[in-house]
C-alpha cells in the first residue's frame, strides 16, 4: 500500500468525523475505504446483540443491504463471535478449512468470503461489535490489520459522537416537553385562581368598612394576604406570557427618570420600616425618554428594588442610578447588602430560583422577582445583567434602547445576560 495515499485517506476520513452529518453515510465511507486500503472485496460492520447473543449487520454495503439485512451471526462458531470474546484481530486466509471458527450464512448465495480479517469494536474499554473485510486475493498482512483497526477507531468514535448526539437531543427534547407543562400549568393555575382571589379581596375590602376596630387587624390581615398571592400569580402569568410569545408592548414616550422616582417613593415606606435607606442618583434636567412600555419598566424595575431591601440588613442603603448614554438608557439598582455568591449569579434570573436553600431561608418570595425584570426588559430588547461580591452587595444594570425595537404589539427578541 503506497504510504502518501493511505495516509491521505485516513486524514480525509478524519477530517470529515469533524463534520459528520449523518452517520450510515460516514460508516459507509469508512466500510469502502477498509476494502480499497486492505485490497479486499466487501466489509461489513457487526453489533451484537446481548439478548440474543447474536451479532446483526449493522452497516454493510449498499450491494448487500437487502440480502444481510434480517442475518444473524451466532457468537459461537464464527470468526466475528472469536474476535469478540478474544477482543483481538483474526485473519483467516482460508476460512472453509477453518471450520471451527467459520460460519457460510446459507441463505445468502450470492455472499461467500472465502478469506476475512475481523477487528473488535471497543468502546469504553469494552467490545461492541466487530469490522470485517473479506475476500483479499493476497494473504491479509499485519499492515492490513493496522490499517483495519485504525478505520475501527474512527468508525467508533463515529458512532459514539452519534449516540452523544442523540442523548444530546432527547435531553432537549425532554426539556422542552417540561418547560411546555410547566408553562400549561402556570397558565392554567394563574386562569383558575384569578376568580376565587379576586372575590377575596372584593368582599374582605367590603367587610373591612364594616367590622369593628376590634377585627380591624383580622381583615387587613386578609386583604394582605390575598393581595401578596396576587401579586404571585401577576409574577407567574408576566414571565410565561413573555415565554410563550403571548405578550404584548405598548409603547410610547416614557421617562425613565419618573419612573425612577415613582419607585422611590412607593418603596419608601418598606424600607423605612426595614431601617434601609433608599434614593435615586440622576442626571438633572434629564428625563432619559425611552420609547417604551411605562408600565412593564415599571414592573421590572419595582422587583429589582423589592429584591434589593430583601436582601439588605439593616442600615443599609439603595441607590437607583439613571444615566443617558448613546441610543441607551442605563438603569443601575445598588445596594450594600448581604451580595450573591459567584456559584449563584449565573442563575439568579431564572425562574424559581433561590440563592438559599429552602430549609436555611430568611428572605420571602418564590424566586420570581429578578426573572420577571429579566422579562420585562427583554420584551424591550434591552439587556440586564448583575455585579455582586457576597457579603458586599450587589448592583443589578439593565439597559433600554432609546427607540422603540419592532411592532409596539409585539415582543422584541430579548438581548439577555
Amino acid at each position: 500500500m503506497d504510504t502518501s495515499k493511505l495516509l491521505t485517506r485516513l486524514l480525509e476520513l478524519t477530517r470529515n468525523l469533524s463534520t459528520m452529518v449523518d452517520l450510515e453515510t460516514y460508516l459507509q465511507s469508512i466500510l469502502s475505504a477498509s476494502t480499497e486500503l486492505t485490497e479486499s472485496e466487501t466489509a461489513s460492520l457487526l453489533e451484537y446483540d446481548e439478548s440474543s447473543h447474536e451479532f446483526y449487520f449493522k452497516f454493510m454495503p449498499w450491494i448487500h443491504l437487502d440480502a444481510l439485512n434480517d442475518a444473524r451471526i451466532p457468537i459461537y462458531g464464527s470468526v466475528a463471535g472469536w474476535v469478540f470474546l478474544h477482543v483481538k484481530p483474526l485473519a483467516i486466509d482460508e476460512a472453509k478449512k477453518d471450520i471451527p471458527r467459520y460460519v457460510k450464512i446459507d441463505s445468502i448465495d450470492s455472499f461467500n468470503p472465502h478469506s476475512v480479517l475481523g477487528v473488535p469494536l471497543i468502546l469504553h474499554g469494552r467490545p461492541i461489535g466487530v469490522f470485517q473485510v473479506f475476500n483479499k486475493i493476497a494473504p491479509y498482512t499485519d499492515e492490513d490489520i493496522t490499517i483495519l483497526e485504525t478505520l475501527t477507531s474512527l468508525a467508533t468514535t463515529a458512532m459514539q459522537y452519534d449516540l452523544l448526539g442523540k442523548n444530546v437531543q432527547s435531553s432537549q427534547d425532554e426539556a422542552h416537553k417540561l418547560e411546555q407543562m410547566k408553562s400549561e400549568f402556570i397558565a392554567i393555575t394563574s386562569h383558575e385562581l384569578r376568580t376565587p382571589l379576586g372575590l377575596i379581596l372584593g368582599h374582605s375590602t367590603f367587610l373591612r368598612e364594616l367590622v369593628k376596630d376590634e377585627h380591624q387587624e383580622q381583615v387587613d390581615t386578609i386583604i394582605r394576604s390575598a393581595s401578596k398571592l396576587k401579586e404571585i400569580i401577576e409574577s407567574l402569568s408576566s414571565v410565561d406570557n413573555q415565554m410563550t410569545g403571548m405578550a404584548t408592548l405598548h409603547s410610547r414616550k416614557v421617562s425613565v427618570s419618573r419612573i425612577i422616582d415613582d419607585t422611590v417613593a412607593s418603596f419608601r415606606d418598606t424600607a423605612t420600616q426595614k431601617g434601609v435607606q433608599i434614593k435615586a442618583e440622576k442626571q438633572r434636567d434629564q428625563d432619559l425618554l425611552v420609547e417604551a412600555d411605562g408600565s412593564k419598566i415599571a414592573i421590572a424595575l419595582s422587583n429589582i428594588v423589592k429584591n434589593a431591601i430583601g436582601f439588605t440588613n439593616e442600615g443599609g442603603q439603595i441607590i437607583i442610578h439613571g444615566e443617558q448614554q448613546p441610543n441607551f438608557v442605563q438603569v443601575t439598582v445598588e445596594d450594600n447588602g448581604v451580595g450573591i455568591p459567584a456559584k449563584d449569579i449565573p442563575h439568579v434570573f431564572d425562574r424559581f430560583y433561590q440563592v438559599e436553600s429552602h430549609l436555611t431561608r430568611r428572605h420571602g418570595g418564590m424566586g420570581l422577582g429578578l426573572s420577571v425584570a429579566k422579562a420585562m426588559v427583554g420584551m424591550h430588547g434591552g439587556r440586564i445583567w448583575i455585579e455582586s461580591i457576597e457579603g458586599a452587595g450587589s448592583k443589578i444594570h439593565f439597559l433600554l434602547p432609546i427607540e422603540a425595537n419592532g411592532d409596539e404589539n409585539k415582543p422584541a427578541s430579548p438581548v439577555i445576560e
